[in-house]
């Protein structure tokens, strides 16, 4: 998608967990409005296992380039003109395997990506960047 809008509290509009059909809808948690992935991680993947996670297939929402993404747990930061909060990193699940292959799963570990949650909504655009808010403010290490 070229565009998503994001909605404060809820997450992204059209996704499973904002319309409360998400496979862990059902338990409360945080972490589940906006997911992210570094395209590196999806190409190491891709490199180092020969598992395809692009199309979509890792299952997340936002897809980032050049911003090591686990600097951003804890951390508030726009995407665009929208505020999220970096909740934890994003395991992979074993659910994972079944929709693609068994090997996806250790394949994508430590590689998941982070969970986010939407404090100020906005439309999130392919190649908006990246920017920390708050303390801890500065450049976000970049990806090697």
């Amino acid at each position: 998608m070229e565009a998503a809008e994001a909605v404060a509290g809820r997450g992204l509009v059209g996704d499973r967990y904002y319309l409360g059909v998400g496979a862990f809808s059902r338990w409360p948690g945080e972490g589940r409005q906006v997911t992210l992935i570094e395209a590196e991680a999806v190409e190491t993947v891709l490199g180092a296992s020969r598992v395809d996670l692009s199309d979509g297939r890792h299952r997340r929402n936002v897809v980032t380039r050049g911003v090591a993404l686990a600097a951003l747990v804890g951390r508030r930061f726009t995407v665009g003109p929208a505020l999220l909060r970096g909740q934890r990193l994003c395991a992979p699940c074993r659910y994972l395997d079944r929709l693609i292959g068994a090997e996806v799963y250790d394949a994508m570990k430590g590689r998941g990506g982070l969970r986010a949650e939407v404090l100020e909504g906005g439309t999130i655009r392919a190649g908006d960047p990246i920017t920390p808010v708050g303390p801890g403010r500065g450049a976000l290490p970049a990806l090697a």
